[in-house]
This record gives structure tokens, C-alpha cells and sequence, in this order.
């Protein structure tokens, strides 16, 4: 009886300092599971091992980092800028789940629909951006907030970027223990929930546009 008040009196407020920051672990999940399907490092595993056989060496820690600050500040400021030429996030949200519908498509069937151009050296600023924090990845950010709060998008991005980091430094072992098969079904499994997920964010935002 003594641990279990014990429990108690630390988990009550623990539990409204979750509330009160709006941490919510479903939030939190869905956020990381759309950015994970979306960057699609996995995928990209082939295009960073040729980019290392090229150069050499990868860039993995000021990677990681500059696509986090890409998307850190574009989930804070991308609003700002939208506004400015007035559009709505809700307006934006719809358009963005167009966008994750066609790169499920892309992942599903395996087609291309499109896609940003294979960045031609190992340093900063092709791996950060387009590879990891590409368009894909920012307007999915967007399409987040309009549902979802800042702070558990905002860990997801985090949680992504330290997966990312990790990928990015063994990307070699990481293609020899999957194979090019296994990357293959990860690439369908996530399509599907992102598929599911573009539809919750279209159907969900053009109630409040109607």
C-alpha cells in the first residue's frame, strides 16, 4: 500500500506536467511514423552508400543536425510564411495530403511519380536538404500542425533525426543485415500507413474549409 501511494504521488504530477505541455504519446507516434515514411532513409540506403564510395566519407553528425534545424524552424516559422501570402494551414493541410497520398502510391507500387534529384556529393547540403528535410518532409510538417500540437511534432522530428543519424553511420550494415528485399517491404508496410494517414489528414481538414 505504501509503494502504490508512493507511485501515486510521483505519477499525478507527472501526469499534469504531460497535460500541461500537451505531450500526447498517440500524437507523438502517428508525427514520427508519417516523418519516418516520408524521409525514407531506409530507402535512401543505396544512394548514400554510393555517395560514400564516391567521397568517401559522409557527413552524418552536420547532416543530421541541418536537416534538424530545417525542419525544427520551418515547423515554427512555416505558418508565419504562410500567412504572409494568405493561405490558411487547414487550406495547406489539404494540399499536403495530396502530396503524402502520391508518395504512398510511389512506395506501394514502387513507381516513380516524382522525385528530387540524387544529390551528386556526400557533403551538408545535399544530404540535409533535399535527401532527409525535402519537400516531402516539410509539407508534411505543416499538414501535422494543422492537427497535431507543436511540441509532440516537434519531438517526432527529433526522434527522426537521432534514426537518421543512426542510418547515415552504419548505412552499409544496415543494407547487409535488411538486404535490398527487406527495405523493399518496409517501404510497403510504411506506404500503407501513410497512404491511411493522408486520408485522415484530407478528410479531417476539408470539414473545416466546408
Amino acid at each position: 500500500m505504501t509503494y502504490f501511494l508512493l507511485f501515486f504521488s510521483l505519477f499525478l504530477p507527472l501526469k499534469f506536467s504531460i497535460m500541461k505541455l500537451g505531450l500526447n504519446f498517440n500524437e507523438i507516434l502517428t508525427a514520427t511514423m508519417v516523418l519516418f515514411a516520408v524521409i525514407d532513409i531506409l530507402g535512401s540506403i543505396p544512394i548514400i552508400i554510393d555517395l560514400r564510395k564516391k567521397v568517401g566519407h559522409i557527413q552524418s553528425e552536420k547532416a543530421s543536425i541541418i536537416s534538424a534545424i530545417i525542419m525544427i524552424a520551418f515547423l515554427f516559422v512555416g505558418e508565419g510564411i504562410l500567412k504572409l501570402v494568405g493561405i490558411d494551414v487547414g487550406s495547406f493541410a489539404v494540399a499536403g495530403s495530396f502530396i503524402l497520398f502520391f508518395l504512398a502510391i510511389e512506395m506501394i507500387l514502387g513507381i516513380t511519380l516524382f522525385k528530387d534529384d540524387e544529390p551528386e556529393s556526400a557533403s551538408v547540403v545535399p544530404l540535409a536538404f533535399p535527401l532527409i528535410a525535402g519537400a516531402g518532409s516539410l509539407t508534411s510538417i505543416l499538414s501535422l500542425k494543422a492537427e497535431y500540437s507543436t511540441i509532440n511534432i516537434l519531438i517526432a522530428i527529433i526522434l527522426n533525426m537521432i534514426f537518421v543519424y543512426a542510418v547515415l553511420k552504419s548505412s552499409q550494415k544496415i543494407e547487409k543485415l535488411i538486404g535490398k528485399a527487406g527495405i523493399g517491404v518496409i517501404r510497403k508496410v510504411f506506404g500503407i500507413i501513410l497512404l491511411a494517414i493522408a486520408v485522415k489528414l484530407f478528410v479531417t481538414n476539408i470539414k473545416t474549409l466546408l
